[in-house]
């Protein structure tokens, strides 16, 4: 008898899709073969075919155009190809034998249209930067012998109808956006199953309802006698099981918990950020055709919003959150390593925020375990396109859903966030196409899941938005403690023209009880002495020492707290990236003021700051 999966909750290894585990897999991750192809000759002349061999390296899951690849040339190329070699060992690794005979090979992100061939057969095609996929290799395997793996990746820099987030289409990054990243960026590995096994499951608490709904995708139709149990954990108590027939190829049901039917019982078990207490959950398929078993989790939360709040748990809370890039000087949109991930979320918590709004990027789905754990709020937010058109709808429509499909389980999450400052929809105030589309992709996400709350277009130009957010960089305390100082102040900025020159509503559907949130706000420059960066920086205000800094932070904080409006806060920006100066970190992580200093003005908490000297 197996091991079985790992228990998903309690993950300290660099395993991918921490959702949705088996106990064997094998990582994919390393030096590869690689070339540029900016001539886009290499389909013609057969470079996927097993004679054939990239003449340079590279590190993946690394960009090529980032120093931890190897290869660090950051100059638009729209065409690259990989490829390695895998042993035999690593197919054994993966768990292939009679038990499991289906092999399967999956990438987190290729960005942004990948092309794959194993032993020369085309395995398939996959559109979309920041979402998985996968293939069935079996079929094209080579008994016994190495395989040989190759990845076409076209990522075209000229491209403004491509979902692209802060990733520029000029040559040279320029005002807020950034270097590109290409290719390969998330992990790749093999992983072996049953005939017919779990694809996908999600795992949504009801806590007033006194159940977790969970939906299971396998990945063909079962046979008669097909059954799935479902086991829940909380440590080492089991909360929960069902043991149910599985009939259709989407199955879905519900696993009562008894302990949240008691008020008082259930408090130990839901999830906030000071107790981001998880559930473990196994799935075991049983099929006449053999047993399938992963391991994922859940967080027993709810999250709303109501008569101007936002609610977790049914309890309301202002939130204090930091925009994070999630974009890092040596491997850009990649993450430097698996503890990178989990020190950046013990970073974000550590400077008193309990909330990150990861901007313009569909995160690494380790980060959201490690927030999922640790207990850090998020915003999901789609990476933009920048010009309306019908390819763009269809692209940005199909990623997004791709994103929900995969971290719609994450108890971190708590509010999604398909469209930013009206990005893609430039004219959204006055072209009735361009309003259809945003109101779309909120109701979308609603279809989707009805469990948290949308913003339609955060910033301004509202439609029909869960909440009101605003983006405002007035570096004025006053005119900031003014704005959003009482109700009045924030009735008038919801009928009129916002901070940034838009008008933030466009409808009058939108439900007056909405919370407003300035959602971005600061963005102080300030370089290190001793740290400066090799470009021009700016920010959109400047401070010259570390006494402005911490001034200017301060005053900025204060004028917000002195009113009782506003239901959340996200200060720009967690880190200095390329050319913006204005993060709370320098590029590397190090906090330009100490920690105890930042912590005391972001929370309010006691002033620990006048104890602390400054760098």
């Amino acid at each position: 008898m197996t091991a079985g999966p790992p228990r998903a909750s309690a993950l300290d290894v660099a395993r991918p899709r921490p959702q949705l585990l088996r106990e064997h897999w094998a990582d994919l991750s390393g030096t590869w073969r690689f070339a540029h192809d900016d001539d886009e000759r290499g389909e013609h002349e057969g470079w996927f075919a097993p004679a054939h061999r990239l003449d340079r390296t590279i590190e993946v899951p690394f960009p090529p155009e980032s120093p931890a690849s190897g290869v660090g040339d950051d100059r638009v190329h729209d065409v690259v190809w990989y490829q390695r070699d895998i042993p035999w060992t690593a197919i054994v690794e993966a768990g292939l034998d009679p038990a499991r005979p289906r092999l399967h090979l999956r990438f987190g992100a290729v960005d942004y249209r990948a092309t794959v061939w194993l032993n020369g057969r085309l395995l398939g095609e996959h559109e979309g930067g920041h979402t998985p996929f996968g293939f069935d290799v079996t079929e094209a395997l080579l008994p016994g012998a190495e395989q040989q793996l190759t990845v076409r990746a076209e990522d075209r820099a000229a491209d403004v109808e491509q979902p692209r987030g802060k990733q520029d289409w000029q040559e040279d990054a320029h005002v807020i956006w950034y270097r590109r990243t290409t290719g390969i960026w998330q992990q790749v590995w093999l992983e072996a199953t049953a005939e017919v096994f779990v694809d996908q499951v999600h795992l949504t608490p009801r806590i007033t309802d006194g159940r977790v709904d969970y939906e299971l995708r396998l990945n063909r139709p079962p046979r008669p006698g097909t059954r799935c149990r479902i086991v829940l954990h909380a440590g080492a108590e089991r909360i929960g099981e069902v043991d149910a027939e599985v009939g259709t190829q989407r199955h879905s049901g519900s696993v009562t918990v008894p302990r949240l039917q008691n008020g008082q019982d259930r408090e130990p078990l839901l999830w906030s950020p000071e107790s981001p207490a998880l559930v473990d959950a196994t799935i075991t398929l049983e099929t006449p055709a053999g047993q399938d078993a992963v391991a994922s989790y859940l967080g027993l939360r709810s999250a709303a919003v109501r008569s101007g709040r936002f609610l977790l748990n049914g309890l309301p809370r202002t939130l204090r959150s930091v925009l994070s890039q999630g974009y890092w000087p040596q491997s850009h949109l990649a993450a430097p390593s698996h503890d990178a991930l989990r020190t950046e979320v013990e970073l974000i918590l550590s400077l008193g925020f309990d909330s990150a709004r990861v901007h313009q990027k569909i995160e690494d789905p380790r980060f959201l375990y490690w927030a999922d754990r640790l207990g850090l709020l998020l915003w999901g937010e789609a990476p933009a396109a920048y010009r309306f058109t019908p390819t763009a709808v269809e692209r940005l429509s199909r990623e997004w859903l791709a994103a929900l499909d995969r971290d719609r389980s994450h108890p971190s999450i708590v509010t999604w966030v398909p469209m930013n400052e009206s990005w893609g929809i430039q004219d959204v105030a006055h072209d009735p196409a361009q309003r259809a589309f945003a109101r779309a992709m909120t109701e979308l996400t609603r279809a989707i899941d009805p469990t948290r709350p949308v913003i339609s277009n955060d910033g301004w130009e509202h439609l029909e938005s869960d909440i009101l957010s605003v983006h405002d960089y007035d570096d004025d305390a006053d005119a900031i403690r003014a704005r959003y100082r009482d109700p009045a102040a924030l009735a008038a900025l919801r009928t009129g023209i916002g901070p940034a020159g838009r008008s933030m509503v466009l409808t009058d559907a939108l439900d007056t009880g909405a919370p407003v949130m300035l959602t971005e706000f600061g963005g102080i420059e300030y370089v290190v002495r001793g740290a400066e960066p090799t470009q021009d920086t700016w920010g959109y205000s400047t401070a010259g020492t570390a006494d402005q800094f911490r001034d200017r932070l301060a005053a900025l904080y204060d004028a917000l707290r002195a009113g009782s409006t506003l239901a959340g806060t996200c200060y720009t920006q967690l880190t200095d990236t390329l050319q913006e100066a204005n993060g709370l970190l320098t590029e590397d992580r190090t906090p330009k003021l100490p920690v105890p200093v930042i912590r005391s003005l972001v929370t309010g908490i006691a002033r620990e700051a006048e104890e602390h000297g400054l760098p």
